[in-house]
């Protein structure tokens, strides 16, 4: 396996739920995690070891402000957005709880709340385009961590035509999640050593 997204042989004329069923069984190399993009099945790596600190800080920082009977986790899982033939495994989800009860593997990208990915060089593209354009017809809010120039920025308020709002702050200051989280998250522990600040650079 390389470093970056890889799309790999499918059903030529499978249905989408023939595609899904495919995702759900295949057993991806430790590290990696299988998703339905753009009608293609595509494998990418996870995120880095490094990246460990930022998806702990972000889930006990975010655990308190969800809403009544949901969860926040990191483990990889698989949400299926029907409407728009995707299916992805975010970096971070908080989804109502209820979602999981079902006897299946992977659940319904409505009980989402919150997502976030944190995107390098191998999956900025599909983060900031493919998923941005799904999550913001749906989800709530979006958290998107740039760490390659150390950035956060939140997405909200979904529409047919995507998110209407949106933020952005370096790492290190506290940034307003909205509703249903409304609350200032502390990104000071984001930073982690592959981040070069490029101002310091010239300094």
């Amino acid at each position: 396996m390389t470093e970056r997204p890889r799309a790999i042989d499918a059903p030529p004329s499978g249905s989408y739920e023939e595609m899904l069923q495919v995702v759900e069984e295949m057993d991806s190399p430790v590290g990696y995690r299988a998703e339905l993009i753009r009608g293609k099945i595509v494998v990418s790596p996870g995120p880095k070891p490094c990246y460990l600190r930022v998806m702990r800080s972000l889930r006990l920082q975010l655990g308190p402000h969800a809403p009544e009977g949901y969860g926040v986790d990191v483990a990889p899982f698989l949400f299926a957005f029907h409407g728009s033939g995707r299916a992805y495994g975010p970096d971070l989800h908080v989804a109502d709880e209820s979602a999981f009860e079902a006897d299946g593997r992977h659940a319904d990208a409505s009980a989402l709340s919150l997502v976030a990915e944190l995107t390098s060089d191998s999956t900025k593209d599909v983060d900031w385009l493919d998923k941005m354009a799904t999550y913001g017809q749906i989800v709530p809010v979006y958290l998107l961590l740039d760490m390659r120039i150390g950035e956060i920025n939140v997405m909200w308020d979904p529409s047919p035509k995507g998110y209407r709002s949106r933020t952005n702050v370096p790492f290190g200051r506290p940034v307003r999640i909205p509703a249903p989280f409304d609350f200032a998250l502390d990104t000071s522990e984001f930073v982690v050593e592959e981040y070069v600040d490029p101002e310091a650079e010239q300094r």
